[in-house]
């Protein structure tokens, strides 16, 4: 056998293609196969993907042309009829699908498009809003720096404080070589440089205030870029070839201009603004942004409010200390006032004590003398004397009554008494004057008018006595009539008095008395000077009527404490005058009000004319005072005993002496000590004697210190013999007796 190298055959050209084919299309089939699982699994974890049905096709279709594939196979080598119609079938299933398929994703490649549409949408708004947190995280910073800023700027309110930290803080929040302020002089045409950042003392440079650059950052409240070779921007000298950094310039509005003195500050009440440049540093690129223009502007508005807070906060301390100085020098006027009438009152009331002791003597002892034998020229000069006595003592009265009026300290003594008693006893007391000079007085009672009333019996009288007394005093002749009736409603009202507002009440009623004399008259015009203290008209002055100038002043304030109105009318010198006056009272069937200790007045037939063996104890520091008032007590029958001393009277006191008179203003002895140690020594009351004050003043004061400590009566000197035998009938029968004030 032969051998041989047997090479094989090359396979046909054909044969190699259909290998080739085959392999291809077993390989697109499994990959076919693979793409509908990686399909599944897709469309398993994507819940959200709206296009399964589609994803169904197209697996499909892959699935077919994988099949299609793979039976192709089988069609490479012979093959049965059957195949040829599994292939046929195959094909057409996937010709039918993927025609399908390609008309489905004509419909769905325009939603595919919007989607991306909407996801280049989507990423551009996630840019915005990237950009706008880090706006906002800008602001948040700005914001942080403007906080920061107001709470340096504000934690003060000096005004010099406030510029300077506001130019530290802002040097420092955004990193400036420079910041300056330019401040208006005084004359409002040039800005000075008043503050630096970097300079300890500016030089103080000016430059004119309507230069194009200033009237452009003055025109808006927004931070302007300006040159830095502007006049205001030369805030430094740069050497070398340095570049100069971005400068901005705002406005700061001096809203409280007139306060701010510094340096040439001008005081102008028109609005003006101070100008600050802020500088950047050299040889930089940095350039100003948006954020911090608004923070510069933010913080000048800022500034320019704790300027007008320091601004009030310094008129308010100024307008303080005005206050405390006027304040201290009120309380000093005011002490020196309290001072002054503490001094008066002490004067008066030392001249009161001094002045009616002497004043008793006289009165008493002319009294004592007018009841002995006397011829008649003797008697006419003891008339006289007891007259100007009792004038005098009655201007010593109106004196101290004055005082009390000015001072507040004089109030009414409120007590039920007799009215038409008053009018009668006024009545009786100036008709003997009248007779005299032969005028006539008449006395008209209206029948309606209250019999009996609520008010100041004492200050009632001495009002209508001295109303009579100057018609009888200023009239020479002809008649005077006295007429008491109530007020009506619309007779209340009086244009001559714009402040009296009468207010009727069913507990109260309005006196109204009228006084008309036919006298000598006065000048309208005088007549407003009549109720003036210590004032007289000369038509008046020139009678030598023999006046003080007081009477009538005292009426007007008495008649003001009784809510009521006085007024004189006259139509001229030689017609006469009417005086009128309104005064407020009460009814006593209708009032609540207490009443003071109240004593009817005994009738002249019910008074004893004397006192045999009735044992009194007097006691006066003063000699005369003290020998005058045991002389009426003598002259009365009493048996009397005087002393001086608070010792001796409590030594001689007994259960024998019914009646204590004593002095209870003496200087240096306490008198109501007196009366408490009586007291003491006399528990039990029908064994203590009566206790009568004798005084030169009983105010309220006198009369509650008298009432606290048990005293029975005061009694006002001086005292005539009348008045001590009305007196004492008064205690024996009552055991009580108050004079009114």
């Amino acid at each position: 056998m032969l051998a041989c190298n047997c090479i094989e055959p090359q396979w046909p050209a054909d044969e190699l293609l259909m290998k080739y084919q085959y392999i291809s299309d077993f390989f697109i089939a499994l990959a076919y196969f693979s793409i509908p699982l990686e399909l599944i699994y897709f469309v398993k974890k994507s819940a959200v993907f709206p296009y399964r049905w589609v994803l169904v096709q197209f697996g499909a279709f892959i699935v077919l042309c994988g099949a299609t594939h793979l039976i192709n196979l089988w069609t490479f080598s012979m093959h049965s009829r059957t195949v040829a119609i599994v292939m046929t079938t195959a094909k057409v299933f996937t010709a039918v699908v993927s025609c399908a398929t390609a008309l489905m994703l004509v419909h769905i490649i325009p939603d595919l498009l919007s989607v991306k549409t909407r996801e280049l949408f989507l990423k551009n708004k996630a840019a915005e809003l990237d950009r706008e947190m880090g706006l906002i995280r800008t602001q948040e910073e700005t914001g942080r720096h403007v906080r920061m800023l107001t709470h340096e700027i504000r934690s003060t309110l000096d005004r010099h404080t406030i510029l300077k930290t506001t130019l530290v803080e802002l040097g420092r929040t955004l990193a400036l070589e420079e910041c300056a302020l330019w401040m208006p002089t005084r004359t409002g045409l040039e800005l000075q440089l008043s503050y630096t950042l970097r300079q300890q003392n500016p030089v103080g440079y000016t430059v004119p205030i309507h230069l194009p650059v200033i009237n452009q950052v003055f025109s808006g409240n927004r931070a302007v870029k300006i040159s830095p070779n502007s006049p205001v921007a030369r805030l430094r000298q740069l050497a070398g070839r340095h570049i100069p950094g971005e400068v901005v310039a705002v406005r700061v509005p001096l809203l409280h201009l007139s306060n701010f003195q510094i340096n040439d500050w001008p005081e102008l009440s028109t609005k003006r603004y101070a100008l600050m440049v802020l500088m950047l540093p050299s040889d930089s690129a940095r350039q100003w942004h948006v954020h911090e223009l608004e923070l510069v502007e933010v913080v000048a508005d800022q500034v320019a409010v704790a300027l007008s807070h320091a601004a009030i906060l310094e008129e308010s301390m100024r307008a303080r200390d005005l206050l405390m100085e006027q304040n201290i020098a009120l309380d000093l006027a005011r002490r020196e006032a309290e001072t002054a009438i503490r001094a008066r009152n002490d004067f008066l009331a030392v001249m009161n004590h001094e002045m009616r002791t002497p004043m008793h003597a006289i009165i008493a002892l002319s009294s004592l003398l007018q009841e002995t034998e006397l011829t008649p020229e003797q008697r006419l000069m003891v008339e006289t004397i007891l007259k100007s006595s009792n004038l005098l003592a009655t201007l010593i009265n109106d004196v101290l009554d004055l005082s009390r009026l000015e001072d507040g300290s004089l109030q009414l003594e409120i007590a039920t008494f007799n009215l038409h008693s008053v009018f009668r006893e006024v009545h009786n007391m100036i008709k003997p004057v009248a007779s005299i000079k032969k005028l006539s007085v008449t006395l008209n009672i209206a029948a309606d008018l209250p019999l009996y009333a609520i008010g100041d019996e004492k200050r009632l009288m001495q009002t209508i006595l001295n109303v009579v007394g100057n018609a009888v005093k200023f009239s020479k002749e002809g008649s005077i009539s006295i007429t008491a009736f109530v007020a009506k409603s619309e007779s209340l009202r009086d244009f001559r008095a714009p402040d009296f507002f009468p207010v009727q009440s069913e507990n109260h009623f309005y006196l109204r008395v009228q006084v008309k004399d036919s006298g000598s008259g006065i000048n309208p015009q005088d007549i407003p000077k009549l109720f003036t203290k210590f004032a007289q008209t000369q038509t008046l002055a020139t009678r030598n009527s023999g006046g003080s100038g007081l009477g009538l002043a005292i009426c007007k304030r008495f008649v003001n404490l009784m809510e009521g109105h006085i007024w004189i009318e006259s139509e001229g010198l030689g017609k006469g005058c009417t005086a009128t006056f309104i005064v407020k009272l009460g009814f006593p069937e209708r009032s609540n009000e207490s009443k003071l200790p109240f004593a009817p007045k005994l009738q002249a037939n019910h008074v004893q004319t004397n006192f045999p063996g009735l044992k009194v104890l007097v006691m006066d520091d003063n000699g005369v005072s003290r020998s005058v008032t045991k002389g009426l007590l003598a002259h009365l029958g009493c048996d009397v005993t005087a002393v001086s001393l608070i010792d001796e009277l409590l030594h001689v006191i007994s259960q024998e002496h019914k009646v204590v008179f004593m002095d209870v203003s003496m200087p240096g002895i306490d008198g109501y000590e007196l009366a408490v140690r009586i007291h003491e020594k006399f528990t039990k009351r029908h064994e203590r004697p009566v206790l009568v004050a004798l005084t030169g003043s009983i105010d309220k004061i006198t009369k509650e210190n008298c009432m606290r400590v048990g005293v029975d009566g005061v009694i006002l000197k001086p005292v005539s013999v009348d008045k001590m035998r009305s007196v004492l009938s008064e205690l024996l029968e009552h055991r009580d007796l108050f004079e009114a004030m």
